[in-house]
Order: structure tokens, then sequence, then C-alpha cells
């Protein structure tokens, strides 16, 4: 895969061309691409792929694989992975996933498999990425191959998140195919092994498991009915049952943590400074109209949602996965150009899989991809709970931002500093607002500041140096 001029390129090996052409074909996938929910993809001729290809790389690739065919992909704004996502997201890729499997069986089009990492998300809609999961199926087949990766990287990953409280980003930063039944069933009392649906998604396989000790020869071969009617049957009946059983593992609307609640809370934030902080955002996004905006600690995206409305493509981050999951639910109802994830600012995602290069770091990403920044009541929880230094902070939005930060300081004597700093005071006490505005002045101009009606708050937007 290349990217040229910001295009995405992929080389496929001629081989794999008919199943890819089938797909191009298909009536029901040019569907899901029109409602957004399958990548655009087209094939490009020999001229157009060398053209494009200009580099010697590229080129000697498309001679080494013999043949090989190059497809143009349109290119996700800002990709992201499934430790990034709050359940609500694990929820809709899998619900995605089903969807196109589902909708493909009368085409003889199947996917050969079916895992968290071929779908991304274009702000809160996620898109089926991986056009060469896609194959030709034999009409009379009644297995749908990736019947137990599909229960391993979703249905078992929301399974022990919601019971157990582990986090998807514990899960799959250590787990490329989320969990094993056997692993699960581990983490069960004796009573909680009986009960759905830890009985069906946990215990019955294991027990199977245990009354085998190698694998029949005959498990993985293809088998076909001579009846295509049955075997379509037998597919639809397994995708439905997997559907009943991710739809009973999504998750609830009702959760609450302790930041969910922080925007309506009044000992956080008065009604008078809020309606501030909007009239400051709206301002910003009115005057200047930011792009692409990056919304750190957004929690419920308030101010994410007033920057999209505007005609921004937003990136959230917060480190509560309620608030991310409340705030992709509002996105995706609204119709917003958000795209919420589950990044502590201060421990962002690091490179992960083979060699760290699989999976780009989520500051990699972002680095320089935005022309606004948001840090809105989150420069302080860096400075006490993650002793970040002051001037690094700056720094880091220096590195994120190409034009605008808006940032709220909030003094040593704000009440919530105190509580963070529990008895510390006296490592902050020559923290004031010179020494803020003069690390900010490192990197940028000052545009505005404006004070809030709590003494000890104070909104700035700056303008990066150039």
């Amino acid at each position: 895969m290349f990217v040229v001029d910001g295009q995405l390129i992929r080389l496929v090996a001629r081989s794999w061309l008919p199943d890819l052409e089938a797909l191009l074909a298909s009536s029901e996938a040019q569907r899901f691409v029109e409602l957004g929910h399958l990548v655009s993809t087209r094939l490009l001729d020999s001229d157009e792929a060398r053209a494009v290809l200009d580099d010697a790389r590229g080129r000697d690739l498309l001679d080494e694989l013999d043949g090989a065919v190059a497809v143009g992909h349109e290119r996700i704004p800002f990709p992201s992975f499934p430790w990034e996502w709050p359940a609500e997201m694990l929820h809709a890729a899998g619900s995605l996933t089903l969807d196109l499997a589902e909708g493909l069986l009368d085409e003889r089009i199947g996917l050969k498999d079916a895992t968290p990492y071929n779908v991304v998300f274009r702000g809160p809609q996620p898109v089926f990425v991986d056009i060469l999961s896609v194959e030709r199926r034999a009409p009379g087949d009644p297995v749908w191959l990736p019947y137990a990766q599909f229960v391993r990287t979703f249905l078992l990953p929301l399974l022990v998140n919601r019971s157990f409280g582990i986090s998807l980003e514990h899960i799959f930063t250590t787990r490329r195919e989320g969990f094993e039944p056997e692993e699960v069933y581990r983490m069960c009392g004796p009573l909680r092994r009986l009960l759905p649906p830890f009985l069906t998604l946990a215990s019955l396989p294991t027990w199977a498991g245990r009354q085998r000790i190698a694998a029949s020869p005959s498990l993985y071969r293809p088998k076909e009915l001579r009846n295509r009617h049955q075997a379509r049957f037998a597919l639809q009946f397994i995708l439905r049952g997997l559907r009943r059983k991710l739809n009973r593992l999504a998750p609830g609307k009702a959760r609450r943590s302790y930041w969910s609640e922080y925007l309506t809370a009044s000992q956080h934030l008065s009604a008078e400074d809020f309606n501030a902080k909007r009239a400051f955002v709206e301002n910003l996004v009115e005057e200047f109209q930011p792009r692409n905006v990056l919304d750190a600690g957004c929690n419920t995206g308030y101010f994410s949602a007033v920057a999209a409305r505007h005609g921004a493509r937003v990136v959230a981050i917060d480190s509560d996965p309620v608030v991310v999951g409340e705030l992709w639910r509002t996105a995706r109802a609204q119709a917003l150009d958000i795209l919420p994830l589950v990044v502590n600012l201060a421990r962002p995602s690091p490179a992960v899989g083979w060699r760290n290069q699989e999976c780009p770091a989520f500051l990699e990403r972002a680095q320089g991809g935005f022309d606004a920044v948001f840090l809105f009541a989150l420069m302080h929880h860096l400075l006490v709970t993650e002793r970040v230094p002051l001037p690094e902070i700056i720094a880091l939005a220096a590195d994120l931002t190409t034009r605008f930060l808006a940032i709220e300081f909030i003094s040593p004597e704000d009440a919530m500093f105190r509580r963070l700093a529990r008895g510390r005071d006296a490592l902050y006490q020559k923290l004031n607002r010179d020494v803020f505005e003069t690390a900010c002045r490192r990197h940028f101009d000052l545009v505005r500041c404006q004070p809030l009606s709590h003494p000890t708050r104070w909104l700035y937007l700056w303008e990066k140096k150039n």
C-alpha cells in the first residue's frame, strides 16, 4: 500500500483479481459504498498505475508481483484502532461486519475473516476497508468460516468489558485476536459459567474442546450441500444467531462514570462559565473556520459538536470510555463529523504490531493534523495528576496544531487545582499567568484572552508562530 498525493494505492496479486472484480461488480457492494459503509475502490489501468507509483519501489513491486493490479481507495481522514474505541464503536463495527456478510449472501460472495481491524471510522460511521477479506464462495457452502474469529474479536471482548470492566485498550493492545473461550471461562466462577451468555460463548466451547485433544483432519475442509437453498438458509441462520448475541452485548445507554456528569455538575462548572466557553468556541469557529479540530479532554463533546456544526472535522479524545461512548451516540444520531476516541493525552496509544509498524501511534497520526486544538479543563490535570511540565504540554500542542490553540488556564488557587494537588501546593507556587503566557509565547502569538467568572480561570486563543 502506498500514499501518493493523498490517494491510497493498493497492489493486489493477479490471483485475487477475480474475487476483487466480483466484489466491485456486486450491486449489494455498490449499495454499501453509496451508504458510506464500504470503502470506495476502483481499478487502475497499467499506465495509470505506473504514473501514480512514481517511486522506484512501487514500480519494482508492480513487476515483482507478476502482473499485479493496482486499485485506488478513498482515504479515511483519521484511522483509528479497536483499542481506541469505546464499546459502542466495537459493537457498531461488529454489526457492520454482519450486515456485509448477510447482504452479500445472494451474490455468492462471503467474508473469509471477521475482525475489527477490517473496519475504520469516518467520523462516527464505521467503514469496512479490507476488500481482500471478501471472496467468492461456493453456493452450496453452509459454513461461515470466520465464525470463531467473530466470537473472539467482537463478542468475547464486549462480554469481558461489560462483565469484568477490562478496557478494550487492555484487550486489544495485547491480544490481536481477542479472547479464546477458555480464557473467559477461567475468569468466571462456577455459577456464572452456567449462565448466558457465558454458557454459550465460553463454557460450551471450552467443554467441547476438552473432548478432542486434536482437531479432526476434516474440521476445516470445505463442505458443500447439494441444495443451495439449504446452504443459504444455514448461513443466514448462523449470521442471525451471531447478531442476536451481539445485540445482547450492546452497551447500555445509561452507563455513568465520574466524568459523565461533568458539564452538568455545578461544582465543576457554573452556568455562566459554561456559556462563556460556548461563546468563546463559537466566536473561534465562526471567525477562523478551522477545518480539522482536535478536542483533547472532550468529555461528552459539547464543544466538539459546536465545531462540527460549523463545518469542522473533529477528532475528540478523552480517557473515559463512558463519555466517549456517549459522544459517539450523539455524533451518530445527529450526523456530526466527530470521531470520538478513548485516548489519554498523557499516555496516548503506542505503535502496535510487528516491529511497531502495523498500527502507528496516536501522536504519529495526529502530528500536524489539525488547524485548531482545544485544551479546555485539561492542562491542570496534565500538570498535577500526570506530572507533565508546563513547557512540554505547550510544545505538544504546538506539534499537533498548524495554527490555533484554544486553552484554559486554571491557577493553583482554584479549588479543583488544589483538590488535585492534595497538599502538594508548594510544587506549583510559582505557577501563574505570566509563567503560563511565557511558555506559550515560545510557540504562539496571543490572539485573545478572556477571564471567566471565577477569578482563577481564563480562556486563551493562541496562533502558532510561522
